[in-house]
């Protein structure tokens, strides 16, 4: 028993360490792809780059590890089978349940070996892949301009500029400036011929000094009176400067992590118990205050000034508040109640923003928690459902394997990430969308389970071919019998 354990045991690791460096590395591709911009040609040395990817590639572990599990499990079972090994083995009168039994025992360890990464290694590597990307992203502005496309790394502003100089990369030329730092609603306009980047000796603040150009400024008119047309000011100017918050572009300072500390990724179990609570808290404080805050917009004496004293019994019935003002006020009370309204409105419209804003991030904190666990369970539950699958189809290598691995791994993803995005929605409880894909796959591994073990043809071609065969020669013996 001791050597077959072993057999098993060495088929088994060559294909899965093969499968998830393959896997990583495929993954860490579509990762690069997808920050190809914010990492190539902002002048980073290349260790920069080598330590985000190596922090991106920790958040791939979770896909790539059950791949591999997967894969690997078909081709060592299929090979077995393919191979007639499988077969010698159950001669020998040891069962499919008992061959798998050290695999089971190494996956199990390897389920463990995830869960803690899972908890413990996997928030600090997002919390240092977020900060660092943000960092990358938000380098040294002379890289982020493009010539040619407008550009908003910097916040409330959007910058344009036709050509860069030769010979210094801070000389821009055709600037067009888009200014929304006011809040309006309304961008002030700045263009120009030139202009020269420079920074301030403390290096908290960007100047851009433009030469020869034109400001537009529009208004929103004058609300107060009865003419509310709008205005367009122009300003033209020989010199002029323009400063940029520019502390967050400073090189590659980096950026405090505690900043990102509040991110539900960046968390392991007892920070998101304890994100969690003191999110429901604040909930249940922001209730009783919206709560309190608008019901005391509704008292008649707000609304009515003073003037809803009923003076007899037919005013108290006439349902008519407004009838109970002298004329002359009516006009103000009518409006006063008319801006309580409108207050009220903003009141709720904001506090409602707020509200799901946080059950958002309480969702999230839950999605976050069982996933610590939803990876080390799909580690087993592929095993099984890879295990038996390489019994039944016989077939090792990286052909037949590899196809229905990836169309079994796929059905689980999709499963998965359907019902975390219901989950994240609130159209799904937390708990049953991270755990949607497990509770529908498990019926299956117990099936092939069982199948591989009465040696089904589940995946036998040959079988199937035969029935068909078997079913049109019958048809033909009873069409010849009743003729």
């Amino acid at each position: 028993m001791k050597k077959i354990h072993l057999l098993l045991i060495k088929a088994f690791i060559r294909p899965f360490i093969v499968t998830f460096f393959v896997v990583m590395f495929i993954l860490l591709m579509f990762f690069l792809f997808k920050y190809i911009d914010d990492l190539i040609g902002k002048g980073f040395e290349w260790y920069t780059i080598a330590e985000v990817m190596l922090y991106a590639s920790a958040s791939q572990v979770a896909m790539a590890l059950p791949l591999a599990i997967l894969l690997s499990s078909i081709m060592t079972f299929g090979t077995l089978g393919e191979n007639y090994e499988l077969v010698a083995i159950k001669s020998a009168g040891v069962s499919l349940q008992k061959a798998m039994q050290p695999l089971f025992v190494f996956v199990i360890c390897l389920s463990i070996a995830s869960f803690l990464f899972a908890d413990y290694m996997l928030p600090k590597a997002n919390l240092k892949f977020g900060s660092l990307l943000y960092d990358m992203r938000n380098k040294k502005l002379s890289f982020l301009i493009k010539p040619g496309v407008f550009n908003n790394s910097i916040t409330n502003y959007a910058m344009r500029v036709e050509r860069k100089g030769e010979g210094a990369v801070d000389s821009l030329f055709g600037i067009t400036i888009y200014d929304h730092s006011a809040g309006n609603g309304v961008a002030k306009i700045i263009m120009a011929e030139k202009g020269q980047m420079s920074k301030t000796t403390d290096g908290k603040y960007l100047v851009l000094k433009l030469i020869n150009g034109v400001r537009y400024e529009e208004g929103n008119g004058n609300s107060s009176s009865f003419d509310s047309r709008q205005t367009l000011t122009r300003m033209r100017f020989r010199e002029t400067e323009v400063k940029f918050d520019f502390s967050s572009f400073k090189g590659m300072d980096r950026t405090q992590e505690n900043q990102f500390k509040n991110n539900a990724p960046m968390l392991n179990r007892a920070e998101l118990l304890e994100r969690r609570d003191s999110l429901t808290r604040s909930i249940d404080t922001l209730d009783k205050a919206t709560k309190i805050n608008v019901g005391s917009y509704y008292k008649q004496s707000n609304i009515t000034k003073g003037y809803t004293k009923i003076k007899t019994p037919e005013m108290e019935l006439s349902g008519s508040f407004i009838n109970n003002i002298p004329l002359r006020d009516q006009s103000q009370a009518a409006q006063s109640a008319y801006d309580q309204a409108e207050t009220i409105k903003q009141v709720i419209v904001g506090r409602i923003i707020e509200h799901d804003l946080k059950s958002r991030e309480v969702i999230k904190a839950k999605i976050e928690y069982q996933r610590k666990f939803t990876l080390a369970v799909s580690c087993l539950l592929l095993f099984f459902i890879g295990a038996p699958l390489g019994a039944i189809i016989r077939k090792g290598g990286l052909g037949l394997p590899v196809v229905i691995a990836v169309v079994f791994f796929l059905i689980y993803h999709i499963i998965s990430t359907v019902s975390e995005k219901s989950a994240k929605e609130g159209n799904l409880d937390p708990i049953i969308g991270m755990w949607m894909a497990i509770i529908i796959l498990t019926p299956l591994g117990i099936f092939l389970t069982y199948k591989a073990t009465v040696d089904s043809a589940l995946f036998d071609l040959d079988y199937y071919k035969q029935l068909i065969v078997g079913f049109f020669k019958r048809f033909k013996k009873k069409k010849v019998v009743k003729q």
